[in-house]
């Protein structure tokens, strides 16, 4: 039987396997020598970089070329309203301070405070600058609050500036009112979301209808109460918070007839479909109901009533069916409508006061 060599040119063969060097990554060395020279490697360099870290930090700290020697090393951009006298102090305790030891965010933050200011940008401009970027707020409506009169941007922020200042600028606004600084932000940004929606709607035909306005109460966000000038007398047009173009050209067609038949015509309600409701001045009467279509001279007046409140706005007066014996009095209609009127307004006010999450005060 022939004995079973082994090739001494193959791999497998036993001695050249002895004879083979283990191999092995250097990050891993296989003597337990070699581990230990690599550890020790590991923390030289590692030393030798904190060393560096704590000798660059401890240079730019000591050094005096890093240092925020006065106010006059922080730049300003974009100042319109904002004087340097407002933006200084939030930088008082920087100064005579190393320019890399500054929060910036923190900066940013008490920058944005300022009412003004609507986005502000803080950054280090070596050696000893700092340099801000302001962009300021936009207003787009004049404020009446009492006897005080402000301005106001679309995030309902209400903004001071002096008479003469307002002059200057030349601005052409509206004059809203029934905003409070007492308000969550959030709902005083949804009364002014209706503003705006309002403007729009009535420029979208390029007539620039709303330079035509007086007055705009927000109140009540559902209940856009606009005071049209009318020649004698300002007249109380209720817009409600849709359709402002469609009510504010039927308020115009019809303003005249309604005048010339009520000369104490005080407030139009333009929020229902088939008919408005005209509302006399107190002590001129009780209100009245107009269809759509027709002439104030068409219109029917609602019968006198002791509980009738000519001093509230007037609520549409539903049209009953013609059955015999079952037409109900105008009178109670009138007053279950403005009750009903009444309960709605008080639990929208509710909600208002009770914003949501993003309602901080201003």
């Amino acid at each position: 039987m022939p004995l079973e060599m082994n090739d001494p040119d193959d791999d497998e063969s036993p001695r050249r396997r002895r004879f083979e060097k283990p191999t092995s990554p250097w990050w891993r060395p296989i003597t337990r020598s070699g581990r230990i020279f690599l550890a020790l490697g590991v923390l030289v360099v590692a030393a030798c970089f904190v060393a560096a870290y704590l000798t660059i930090a401890h240079f730019l700290e000591r050094d005096g070329r890093f240092r925020i020697a006065g106010t006059g090393n922080i730049e300003a951009a974009g100042l319109a309203q904002v004087s340097r006298a407002e933006l200084i102090p939030v930088f008082g305790e920087d100064i005579g301070k190393n320019i890399f030891f500054i929060h910036l965010s923190e900066r940013r933050k008490q920058l944005e405070q300022i009412p003004w200011v609507q986005r502000a940008t803080v950054m280090r401009l070596l050696p000893d600058q700092i340099r801000v970027n302001i962009v300021e707020r936009t207003p787009i409506a004049f404020v009446r609050q009492g006897q005080r009169i402000g301005l106001v941007d679309a995030d309902g922020v209400l903004l001071t500036m002096p008479a003469s200042r307002m002059t200057q600028h030349h601005y052409s606004f509206p004059v809203v009112t029934g905003l409070d600084a007492r308000d969550p932000l959030a709902s005083r940004r949804t009364r002014m979301a209706v503003y705006q929606h309002l403007i729009s709607e009535l420029d979208s035909t390029g007539q620039h209808l709303s330079e035509q306005l007086s007055e705009i109460d927000l109140t009540d966000p559902e209940d856009a109460r606009v005071l049209m000038p009318e020649q004698g007398a300002d007249i109380l047009a209720h817009f409600g918070d849709e359709q402002f173009l469609t009510r504010y050209q039927r308020y115009k067609a019809h303003i005249a007839e309604w005048r010339q038949q009520y000369p104490r015509l005080a407030a139009v309600d333009l929020r229902y479909e088939q008919q408005v409701v005209l509302e006399m001045a107190p002590g001129s009467g009780p209100a009245v109901t107009a269809g759509d279509g027709q002439a104030a001279a068409d219109a029917t007046p609602a019968k006198p009533s002791a509980a009738t409140r000519t001093d509230e706005p007037a609520k549409p007066i539903a049209k009953p069916e013609h059955r015999p014996h079952t037409k109900p009095s105008p009178k109670s209609a009138i007053e279950r409508k403005r009750e009903e009127a009444r309960r709605a307004a008080l639990a929208r006010r509710q909600k208002l006061n009770n914003a949501g999450p993003n309602g901080q005060a201003q």
